[in-house]
């Protein structure tokens, strides 16, 4: 009776301990959830970005500048507005209101931003340098009143040669099912 008990126990145990193995293997796998990051000046990407937050399950980070940038700072016919200073010097890094993230639990990071003189606004450049993102898949988004996003994704790409960046897409109102469809296709393995 002894042997029974004994070997009933010994069966539990392992299993037990089998049931704990896979519950880990499980949050391993979910752990590893794109980022979506975004800076949004009116509200335009971060709908976008929530949408890809929301079909990919992944975490979702907004930029937000130190200074919020104003209807007048936005304004791209004055030449002395905030956006026009900064991207008329490529040197020009807005300081960010937190650096805080943790991008290491990342491998596929999707960056969105609307797009300036066919550009990423410079506060984009400030995320990109304070954060090490060698290693990740780079995949950017972004909305736009007249630019495509190839000039913005070239630019890119010369400016940090050493990461991995795709295409990416620009995502001007588009519907829930598109962006997943391209989500699911930018997902999908190598």
């Amino acid at each position: 009776m002894n042997k029974i008990i004994l070997t009933l126990a010994a069966v539990m145990t392992m299993s037990f301990a089998a049931c704990a193995q896979n519950k880990g293997d499980s949050n391993m796998q979910t752990e590893n959830k794109p980022l979506v990051v975004y800076f949004s000046a009116t509200g335009t990407t971060d709908k976008v970005a929530r949408t890809i937050a929301d079909v990919t399950g992944g975490t979702l980070y907004e930029i937000v500048p130190q200074q919020a940038y104003t209807s007048d700072d936005l304004d791209w016919n004055d030449r002395q507005s905030r956006s026009s200073v900064e991207m008329n010097n490529p040197q020009a890094r807005p300081a960010l209101k937190d650096t805080k993230l943790n991008v290491a639990a990342h491998d596929v990071i999707f960056i969105g931003y609307p797009i300036w003189w066919d550009q990423v606004p410079r506060i984009i450049n400030t995320f990109i340098e304070s954060h090490d993102l060698k290693g990740k898949t780079l995949v950017p988004f972004a909305t736009s009143g007249g630019s495509g996003i190839t000039g913005s994704v070239s630019a890119l790409r010369k400016a940090y040669p050493d990461l991995k960046w795709l295409d990416g897409k620009l995502l001007n109102r588009v519907s829930r099912n598109a962006v997943q469809n391209w989500v699911g296709d930018v997902m999908k393995p190598q």
